[in-house]
């Protein structure tokens, strides 16, 4: 019966958390819990105040809680975490097993984390940290993982007490029984994976290429050539499919292919010399010196073995992270699996793409380790059984290289290039495909490592449509959300997300954005399939000439759904009139309701709608602080706000400071000081004087406004100098690099500063004005009034309004 206890136990899938109602303190910040683990790297247990769901994680937690990682960092390092932020983050503490359940406790105490190994809690401590601001409600407890399954059992939930060791009893007692049939499964599926790998083709003649032939008897034993040069030195070549052992027994021959392909074995003592014979012979050096140390123990103290007893050799492995196709203590040389992919030696397939001709020469037996699609394709009768030759379709060859030489060493290396985020993808896509786990798993890892709000809305239409990538696809939309205005204005592939991950976003509770108007605008473009940026105004025009039915097609369901989820109620009131009496309104009466509920409430004050509906007038979260023009001079602006370190001090020149930097087509002088133009005192002669760029005059003042922020400006105000060089013809531009620049105001024979001293302000309006800039500019793109010196830029003041991030 104990027998039977002992062998059941919870399996966690990569990125995904086990939860249980009993499993949590009796008092909230204060409990033990006891538990036993098998993994290779990163045993998480997490502490919330309330249950999570079964793809919890704790990456995209806000929630207060508490993260211990046993075996971080690939199984170097212990990590703490509160509420996502790492505290505590040491080296060789805590460290898994990847060879066997292991015993571990972990005990909090009004904020006291205490971490310990062994069977018996508070015994064998390893680690304590105290954390200065406890979260004292912590009482759930959650079994987590990163990207490799982790398996537990015998898990215990102990009170805390001055008696610990009347505490062991029941972690004697206690275990972790699976009720689910869902549990049972991952179990399951976690022991058919863990079964499959090198051990299935011993002595197979699946995929055999060479024979030994062994004893007096001749007893042919198969094996495989890529196997064996990966493992040791044998005598083979491409001709010779044999090698014959006479003088040596077969059981001597099957603990050596045993060792090599399962990474143990056993032997009787009298065999262990000829066992280390043959090791020796064929420069399988770990298994030699595992002979040798055994040889020597029972030289020291023959009372360990009986005449005759077997005695069990294992691979000690310390590298849990490299080629892990292979079953853990597998004595395979990466390096010589690396040669092998690159000599093309001993291999048995050519692998073809349609269109591209012979792309590698690869071993069926390595494909096969990896993929159970390549080991069907290549064991249960198909063409390619026999045939040497293989031919894939509609897959890019960079990226099955890259599968390939993944196989073959068991680390996923991208070089970071221009096309290296395309490819990771391609990889995934591949990874998925041919069933290839771990990989899926990396390049999994490095998606979320490597996402930005560029990359995140093809990510997402390529994830989407698979079951495997739940995480990456809310990670993503949350990504999405969060950068709502970038993500929309910055280019149009949203328009091509489908309609679940599209409602996802726009019903997100993290959907951050500057303003409605956005929401509604990015519904509109997505219902038509835009092909080029644009508003609602647009839609409205297009509307003229256009029913809804034909200008949203399929989509048009969705997009009424959809418009429920704009909040109306905080838009202006002029706009929302314009809306009321557009086309849009005339023909879509979702449209139109939804409007006028808002001009109604507006006007006439109407209650505030209850419970599901209230969140229609909370505003959302925003990445930007709203920094808006009032008048000419005013303090509201830009550079003022990084003058004060954005809010936090009194007011210093922001270029003194170093929040901004401001550059000049001219080299600095006493009438070229760039800190002069922010300095808010009246000078009476500053100017940029001109350079020669691309054959032609050029002037302008640039402002950089730090690698960590960007401004959508919505207005900006200059100050004329002393001087009388007035201006009438520049532009107003931005720029994500500094050198690529987007014209977000032409002036043309602008006659508005024509005195000394004189503020103007402007407007920016039009597609361009949604567009977050690091880098803005005035530059001349005619003369001004002076006649002597027309190229010189003369301004003594300058100033940029908009939503700041």
């Amino acid at each position: 019966m104990m027998d039977k206890k002992e062998k059941e136990f919870l399996t966690v899938a990569p990125f995904e958390c086990a939860w249980r109602k009993d499993l949590k303190f009796r008092e909230a910040g204060r409990g033990c819990v006891a538990f036993e683990a098998f993994a290779h790297n990163d045993v998480t247990l997490v502490f919330r105040e309330n249950v999570g769901s079964q793809h919890y994680h704790y990456k995209r937690d806000n929630s207060p809680h508490y993260t211990v990682i046993l075996g971080s960092h690939r199984n170097r390092r212990l990590k703490i975490e509160v509420d996502g932020n790492t505290v505590v983050d040491v080296e060789g503490v805590g460290l898994c097993s990847s060879s066997a359940f292991q015993s571990y406790w972990i005990s909090i105490c009004d904020g006291l984390i205490s971490i310990g190994k062994g069977k018996y809690p508070f015994q064998n401590l390893v680690f304590q940290w105290l954390d200065s601001h406890p979260n004292c409600a912590v009482r759930y407890i959650g079994l987590s993982s990163w990207d490799k399954h982790v398996g537990y059992r015998n898990v215990s939930v102990l009170p805390l007490t001055r008696n610990h060791i009347s505490l062991w009893k029941h972690v004697d007692c206690g275990e972790y029984i699976c009720e689910d049939d869902d549990e049972e499964e991952l179990e399951d599926e976690r022991t058919a994976y863990e079964k499959w790998g090198i051990e299935d083709f011993l002595e197979s003649w699946e995929l055999s290429d060479v024979l030994f032939i062994v004893g007096t008897e001749e007893r042919p034993v198969p094996a495989h050539k890529s196997i064996l040069v990966a493992t040791g030195d044998f005598p083979l070549t491409s001709s010779e499919d044999i090698l014959r052992l006479k003088g040596v027994a077969y059981p001597v021959l099957h603990a050596l292919l045993q060792y090599i392909y399962t990474g143990r074995t056993q032997i009787p003592e009298p065999q262990l010399g000829s066992l280390r014979a043959l090791g020796l012979q064929f420069e399988v050096i770990p298994l030699v010196k595992q002979c040798e140390e055994a040889m020597e123990r029972w030289k020291l103290n023959k009372k360990l073995f009986d005449f005759g007893k077997c005695v069990e050799l294992s691979y000690p492995y310390t590298r849990p992270n490299c080629c892990t196709a292979f079953p853990f203590g597998v004595p395979v040389d990466i390096p010589r699996l690396k040669q092998l992919y690159l000599t093309s030696k001993y291999s048995d397939v050519n692998i073809y793409i349609e269109g591209h001709g012979l792309i590698a020469r690869s071993h069926k037996i390595i494909l096969s380790l990896w993929s159970l699609p390549f080991a069907k394709m290549f064991t249960n009768g198909m063409s390619e059984t026999i045939s040497p030759e293989v031919i894939l379709r509609d897959i890019s060859p960079e990226a099955f290289k890259g599968l390939l030489e993944f196989m073959y060493s068991g680390e996923l290396s991208l070089e970071a290039t221009v096309d290296s985020g395309a490819l990771l993808l391609q990889l995934f896509l591949l990874a998925d495909q041919f069933g290839v786990t771990l990989l899926h798993q990396e390049c999994c890892k490095k998606l979320l490592e490597y996402l930005s709000e560029d990359s995140v809305c093809l990510v997402l239409q390529v994830v989407s449509s698979i079951p495997s990538c739940k995480l990456i696809q809310e990670t993503c939309e949350m990504n999405f959300s969060m950068h709502f205005d970038y993500c929309t204005t910055a280019s149009i592939d949203f328009v091509l997300l489908d309609e679940t991950t599209f409602r996802n976003i726009i019903q997100h509770p993290d959907l951050t954005v500057t303003s409605e108007e956005k929401v509604l605008n990015a519904i509109l473009m997505w219902g038509v399939k835009a092909k080029e940026e644009y508003g609602w105004e647009m839609i409205d025009e297009m509307m003229i000439y256009c029913t809804p039915e034909l200008l949203f097609g399929d989509r048009l369901q969705t997009v009424n759904h959809l418009l429920s989820f704009v909040r109306f109620r905080l838009l202006a009131l002029p706009l929302l009139e314009k809306l009321g009496k557009s086309n849009i309104a005339r023909h879509s009466s979702t449209f139109s309701n939804l409007v006028m509920e808002a001009i109604n409430c507006i006007k006439h004050g109407l209650a505030r709608p209850e419970n599901e509906h209230n969140l229609r007038i909370q505003h959302r979260r925003s990445s930007y602080k709203e920094l808006q023009y009032i008048c000419d001079g005013d303090s509201n602006g830009v550079l003022y706000f990084a003058g004060t370190s954005y809010g936090e001090h009194q007011w210093v020149n922001p270029v003194l400071a170093k929040r901004i930097t401001i550059t000049a087509s001219s080299p600095p002088s006493r009438f070229t000081d760039p800190k002069a133009l922010v300095s808010r005192t009246y000078r009476g002669t500053s100017f940029a004087g001109p350079q020669i760029e691309d054959g032609h005059k050029s002037t302008w003042w640039t402002v950089d406004i730090g690698a960590d922020h960007q401004l959508i400006c919505n207005y900006y105000t200059l100050r004329q100098d002393g001087s009388r060089a007035y201006m009438r013809y520049w532009n107003f531009q931005g720029s994500l690099d500094g050198k690529t620049w987007t014209n977000l105001r032409v002036h043309e024979n602008d006659q508005t500063i024509c005195k000394l001293g004189q503020f103007a302000s402007w407007p920016v309006i039009g597609q361009n004005a949604l567009l977050p800039f690091r880098f803005f500019r005035v530059v001349l793109t005619g003369p001004t009034a002076d006649a002597s010196n027309p190229w010189n830029f003369c301004i003594c003041f300058l100033e940029l309004y908009g939503y700041f991030h």
